[in-house]
């Protein structure tokens, strides 16, 4: 195979996956899908109308009966085959998100595809364990019990960062609960949810259970969202683009979840093993380019410490090697496109006139020149009031703040608006316990930064959003609960008709 995925010929057909086909968008509008890594054109296709988002939700309409009449243990099955098919085709899947998004293919085959992987055996699994509360008899002459019922069609809208692990979030537990679906990929970055959905139809999940429209966000976004019958709504992606989303779902009484964004606090306490914590903060500063909601953006390092951390800190950032996606030892790729790198570049250039760039802080020339890249960057300096330090930069950008007492520590870590994730770098038990207590984020590690499982659940505090992502407590946002209440008396007139005829 081609390092390079051949995604002209592959998706010929178009970039619509409507029914179990690919189509061709009907907006006769072109979108470029952009190698960020060379600034060549991939593939081009005709960006979806609000007409094939209309198609799109009949075919997911068509399908729900039938996908929701299954048992649990059928859905299983199908979403068992789905995860081998995924298995198989791993290599053009990985090196389809190295392409389009400029991934390091050995973060794409050991992390994203993996994780998508084992994503959809754990959701195999979990289709089987949809249950209520047991029977009982509350009311001493009833006896109750809860379904989880599938709520119908969901239209969700994935992100750019993670394309294909985004659209799996949204995709498996919605799938597995009974529901049927229509996703809609950043128009950017369609490539490798086309292919998750044509795996989904090999492995037999039947035609119109999940969808797939690439358009614009104003357009076909906001038209899936506000469909009348889209009947919930999932959105990963900006905080202010959430707004958006819920304004539009609310007006007709959606469920919404929302994934937002994050700013995430790295708190180092002053007995924290050092070299642990430095390299934790580069790799957790790092993944993916920076463009994670959940990467480590905010250091606060006790002061003890400080010196070292910023020192070791940048030492270990400049050995970090940024290149081509598909060389075996790259580390770092190009941002996801010469627009969003320049966002990044303009905050660190504002950043100079109140901080000290330690490190980087520039894009590299030479062989890599007409690529999106930025060289890992260390600053330091900043005020906690300042943009680098409040506002999400997502790109390689770690800024390095001192505190005194844990009081302040904590207190720092929760100065944001955001809340989806932090971590606490401690040997002591009890500092660890209360940073997890304390910290208000809806995932906090501890001596740890970025690993995620599909057993646990992902989502945030604040206005990084509400609901959660992978895990069985995703069901709760695509299932909706049934109370079912029997009488067990066969009374005629019941005690509690006098309130309305009668007396006792």
């Amino acid at each position: 195979m081609d390092d390079r995925f051949q995604a002209q010929d592959r998706f010929a057909a178009g970039a619509q996956y409507i029914g179990g086909r690919l189509r061709a968008g009907t907006s006769g509008r072109t979108q470029n899908v952009v190698d960020p890594a060379t600034g060549t054109t991939v593939y081009s296709y005709e960006l979806a109308s609000t007409a094939d988002v209309d198609d799109a939700v009949a075919a997911a309409r068509a399908a729900f009966p039938g996908w929701a009449a299954l048992t649990p243990g059928e859905r299983s099955d199908a979403m068992h085959r789905f995860a081998a098919v995924l298995a198989e085709r791993a290599e053009e899947i990985a090196h389809a998100e190295s392409l389009q998004c400029g991934k390091p293919v050995k973060l794409t085959t050991e992390f994203d595809v993996p994780g998508t992987v084992d994503n959809t055996a754990f959701f195999a699994g979990a289709a089987r364990h949809l249950e209520g509360r047991a029977a009982a008899e509350y009311s001493g002459d009833h006896t109750s019990y809860v379904r989880r019922e599938p709520i119908g069609v969901v239209g969700s809208i994935a992100p750019w960062n993670y394309p294909l692990q985004m659209a799996a979030w949204k995709v498996l537990p919605a799938i597995a609960a009974g529901n049927t679906i229509v996703l809609k990929p950043a128009e950017i970055t369609p490539l490798t949810s086309l292919l998750f959905a044509e795996a989904a139809t090999e492995a037999g999940i039947p035609d119109g259970v999940f969808n797939v429209v690439s358009g614009s966000g104003k357009d076909v976004g906001e038209h899936l969202v506000g469909h009348p019958d889209v009947v919930m709504t999932s959105f990963t992606g900006s905080t202010a683009v959430g707004r958006r989303v819920a304004e539009i779902a609310t007006a007709s009484v959606k469920r919404l979840h929302l994934e937002l964004g994050g700013k995430a606090p790295f708190v180092v306490f002053d007995d924290a093993d050092l070299a642990a914590a430095v390299n934790g903060a580069v790799a957790g500063a790092l993944i993916n380019t920076g463009q994670d909601c959940t990467a480590a953006t905010r250091a606060y390092v006790q002061r003890p410490l400080f010196d070292a951390f910023v020192r070791e800190t940048a030492a270990l950032m400049e050995t970090v090697r940024v290149g081509d996606p598909f060389a075996p030892g790259t580390d770092l790729g190009p941002l996801v496109s010469h627009a969003h790198r320049d966002r990044v570049a303009g905050f660190v250039e504002r950043a100079r006139a109140y901080a000290t760039v330690v490190t980087g802080g520039e894009a590299p020339g030479g062989d890599l020149k007409d690529g999106a890249y930025y060289l890992p960057t260390l600053i330091t300096g900043a005020a906690q009031d300042s943009e680098i330090v409040r506002t999400e930069v997502f790109g390689p950008v770690l800024v390095v703040l001192p505190f005194d007492t844990d009081d302040e520590g904590i207190a720092l870590a929760n100065d944001t608006p955001f809340g989806l994730a932090a971590s606490a770098w401690t040997r002591d038990v009890f500092r660890a316990n209360r940073a997890s207590r304390e910290i208000k984020a809806g995932c906090v590690w501890v001596n740890d930064h970025i690993p995620i499982i599909s057993e646990m659940p992902h989502g945030g505090y604040k206005a990084s959003g509400f609901g959660k992502d992978m895990s069985a407590y995703s069901f709760d946002e695509y299932t909706q609960i049934k109370h079912v209440m029997y009488d067990n008396t066969a009374v005629v007139r019941k005690d509690w008709h006098r309130t309305i005829f009668g007396d006792r």
